[in-house]
């Protein structure tokens, strides 16, 4: 998946200031280095965006239709587990045999595979992945495909590392502050059902909110950027509760289903779920994870360029709208939470039809 064409998964991060004039000869003065002699250490470096061992990279090739695009490679030779210990237990049955023995000790064992890594290691193939970068200078965001832990943090320390710059993951919290001007980090607990669970969970709160006006409120939101926007709430559905752990209702009709009820009405929030936005005929589908903004999947409206620049640059103007659109709710509903009036009248609303809704046994 990357920018290029099909579905994108990424994470968004605000670009503090301007980038350096010369940031392209910094990420080629970081370029990935040779992957002929690497054994069992990672290797990370840039490379262009047309596959991973682009070392070429200038300025004409970072900067496609303005946007700056690179992709941060890791490379590492691997043994597979399979191989790993049929050679070793090889070299036991060989050394058993030898020494007329019926067994080896822990220490021969260790001993063994030891020997048998340095053997093969240089052998194997190089694995490489990558996380791919699009970042908007005028905009100052930045989408980068770093969805695990791991990978954001590897993506923000070689991008600091090489450029200087400090990105700042865009999340429920920083998100809050940046579009709304709002504490996030300072709301009350908010529950939906038993007081007992209360917690704070901006991105799910976000989430149950964008689901509760799909269904009561007639499923459109005007936004000051972008216009108006119809919104949908699908399934498959994860919810999550720190102390009752999470619940995930994929089969039937997850929307209608009687767990989905049990789920809400005993104060689990949701996590993870299918999102659609639309906007006239154009319409955008995704996979939200709440607690992270992290956007998996997304299918962007096709485009009508025949050449790949006006293909790149056209899928980059769409996602441009998903960004405004998504921050932009996002906004509208993190002003409705930090008011306390208008938040405590939004909460009778949600649990009236949380209360209401109809569902069905999966049997039915």
């Amino acid at each position: 998946m990357s920018f290029e064409s099909g579905s994108i998964s990424f994470r968004m991060f605000y670009v503090p200031g301007e980038l350096p004039k010369d940031i392209h000869e910094k990420f080629a003065a970081d370029v990935l280095g040779s992957v002929d002699y690497l054994l069992d250490e990672e290797l990370h470096g840039w490379v262009g965006h047309r596959h991973l061992l682009d070392r070429d990279i200038n300025e004409g090739s970072a900067w496609p239709s303005g946007f700056l695009r690179l992709t941060l490679t890791q490379a590492q030779r691997k043994i597979p587990a399979s191989l790993l210990r049929a050679e070793c237990r090889m070299e036991e049955l060989a050394r058993m045999q030898a020494e007329h023995r019926d067994y080896v000790n822990r220490a021969t064992r260790s001993e063994i595979k030891k020997q048998v890594m340095e053997r093969l290691l240089p052998q194997m193939p190089p694995q490489l992945k990558g996380i791919d970068f699009c970042c908007d200078p005028k905009e100052k965001i930045l989408y980068a495909s770093a969805l695990s832990e791991k990978q954001l943090d590897a993506f923000l320390i070689n991008f600091g590392k090489t450029t200087g710059v400090k990105l700042i993951p865009v999340d429920p919290v920083s998100a809050a502050w940046s579009e709304a001007r709002c504490r996030a980090d300072q709301w009350s607990p908010w529950s939906f059902a038993a007081e007992q669970w209360a917690d704070c969970m901006p991105g799910r709160e976000f989430l149950m909110w964008l689901w509760f006006m799909s269904e009561a409120k007639g499923g459109e939101v005007d936004l000051p950027e972008g216009g108006t926007f119809a919104v949908l709430v699908e399934g498959p559905l994860l919810f999550d509760q720190e102390e009752q752990g999470e619940t995930a209702i994929r089969k039937g009709e997850p929307m209608l289903s009687a767990e989905t009820r049990a789920a809400l009405l005993s104060g689990k929030k949701l996590r993870r779920a299918k999102l659609t936005l639309a906007r006239g005929e154009e319409c955008w589908t995704v996979t939200l994870d709440a607690d992270s903004f992290a956007f998996r999947s997304i299918k962007l409206p096709p485009t009508e360029a025949i050449d790949a620049e006006g293909r790149f640059q056209e899928r980059m103007e769409m996602l441009e709208t998903f960004r405004q659109a998504i921050l932009g709710l996002y906004c509208t509903f993190a002003k409705l939470r930090d008011d306390k009036a208008t938040c405590k009248n939004l909460d009778v609303e949600m649990k009236a039809w949380m209360s209401a809704r109809p569902s069905r046994k999966l049997s039915e």
